[in-house]
């Protein structure tokens, strides 16, 4: 699977960009690319301080920061997509870095991965439990 996307975002992101150059003129299609490039920048920064400002005060309120940590994953993914030259590519990473879409693949990817991960509870010095089965009498929960 990721082998086939590897050999085939190239090979679409090439024939996008051909087809775009002749409908507008290569200068013109390297200057949107570019264009694309510096708002994508500049809005990867914003949405990654909005999400580093939910992580902390999340944290600072005693949560555990499971959403912000996957906005803040799904943000560096945008912003990596965005630096990848091409239009499908530019096109899913500012697909991301909308609020709306973003808490969609964000409830997607919490019930895909939800049930592969594993809660644990370190008690202060001592061994950790898996909270769902600790030992009989120790954890006072």
């Amino acid at each position: 699977m990721w082998l086939v996307l590897l050999l085939l975002v190239p090979v679409v992101e090439l024939y996008v960009i051909v087809q775009v150059s002749h409908a507008l003129g290569v200068v013109e299609t390297l200057g949107l690319l570019l264009a694309i490039s510096v708002l994508g920048a500049w809005l990867v920064k914003h949405q990654g301080l909005s999400v580093w400002r939910r992580l902390n005060a999340s944290i600072n309120a005693g949560r555990m920061p499971t959403s912000e940590l996957i906005d803040g994953f799904l943000v560096l993914l945008a912003g990596a997509l965005l630096l990848t030259p091409g239009f499908v590519t530019d096109a899913i990473g500012l697909l991301l870095l909308v609020p709306p879409i973003r808490a969609l693949v964000r409830l997607t990817a919490k019930r895909r991965f939800g049930r592969r991960v594993q809660i644990i509870q370190a008690t202060h010095g001592g061994p950790i439990y898996d909270i769902h089965d600790p030992p009989q009498g120790q954890l006072g929960l």
